[in-house]
């Protein structure tokens, strides 16, 4: 009996992926010539590593050159938002010790019904324009502090199913997490002293009790799986058929919006053709990390 190729997932030193990443990030900014990094901070897990690995870099930079780099949160909440967002972006701000701003978006959300009021008829164009609006807020907070404006997008989202908005979070000068699939941000999450962030609920968001489970109908775990499959040059059938695949999204179908693994599968490839689209537009730079790829669980 022949036996089934598995689908290799990747690996890390975290130690080593953090200087790498951190060395990616002071480069980007010693090159430009700017003064240090702005990052949006929601109180999840993405931007919380990003910012933690961006801190560290510049830590450990500062404490060995006289001119300092600086990392300044900036948390843009809307009445969307669990309050509790914005309460959990101060307290990463403060336990990072960075300077940060909290600034509601709702009074510029509103402006837009002036020349957008046909957005309004649907929350998915509605959350589109909060985050093409703090992506504008965030840019010229970037330019005008001259920082640089680190993204928190990872590799299942921006590059497995282009999940962001174009022209807003995927309107970054650099990409620190690019690299890492959400499973690896959530190690680095709890490496870098944030265990009770690493495994909360993924949300965008953008609309009143949004998850991206919800919208998606599926974890990331299986964006990754599908996704890496597709880079190892399986095809859509033998992804469907595959023990690992029926075995993890099997598992989220009972609260899924689909109703077989086939569903899933065929959505995430859809969506894997949206983001090589997008990226075809909006591609910045991203950090190498080295990586090692190996059986599931190995």
């Amino acid at each position: 009996m022949k036996l089934e190729r598995k689908i290799l997932l990747a690996r890390m030193n975290l130690g080593s992926a953090a200087r790498e990443i951190g060395d990616f990030v002071v480069n980007s900014v010693l090159n430009s010539g700017s003064t240090g990094c702005v990052i949006g901070l929601s109180g999840g897990v993405d931007s919380t590593t990003t910012a933690a690995l961006v801190k560290k870099a510049f830590d450990d930079y500062n404490a060995k050159n006289s001119k300092k780099l600086e990392l300044i949160g900036y948390i843009l909440p809307s009445n969307v938002n669990n309050p509790e967002d914005a309460e959990d972006g101060i307290k990463v701000a403060e336990r990072l010790g960075i300077r940060y701003e909290v600034r509601s978006i709702d009074k510029i959300v509103e402006a837009y019904k002036a020349t957008n009021s046909e957005a309004f008829v649907k929350g998915y164009h509605v959350g589109n324009i909060m985050s093409r609006i703090r992506a504008n807020v965030l840019s010229t907070k970037s330019a005008t502090e001259k920082k640089v404006l680190a993204g928190t997008g990872n590799k299942d989202e921006d590059f497995g199913i282009g999940y962001y908005t174009l022209f807003g979070d995927g309107a970054v000068h650099i990409s620190p997490i690019g690299n890492l699939p959400k499973r690896l941000v959530r190690e680095m999450a709890e490496y870098l002293g944030f265990p009770d962030i690493a495994n909360r609920e993924p949300t965008a968001g953008l609309e009143l009790g949004q998850t991206d489970f919800k919208d998606l109908g599926y974890g990331y775990d299986a964006v990754e799986l599908v996704t890496e499959g597709v880079g190892q040059n399986f095809t859509a059938d033998e992804l469907i058929a595959h023990e690992q695949v029926k075995a993890l999204i099997e598992k989220q179908l009972p609260k899924s919006k689909f109703d077989s693994v086939s569903e899933v599968v065929y959505d995430i490839l859809r969506r894997h053709k949206i983001a090589d689209a997008k990226a075809q537009i909006i591609h910045p730079p991203i950090a190498p990390v080295t990586l090692e790829y190996v059986e599931v669980g190995k």
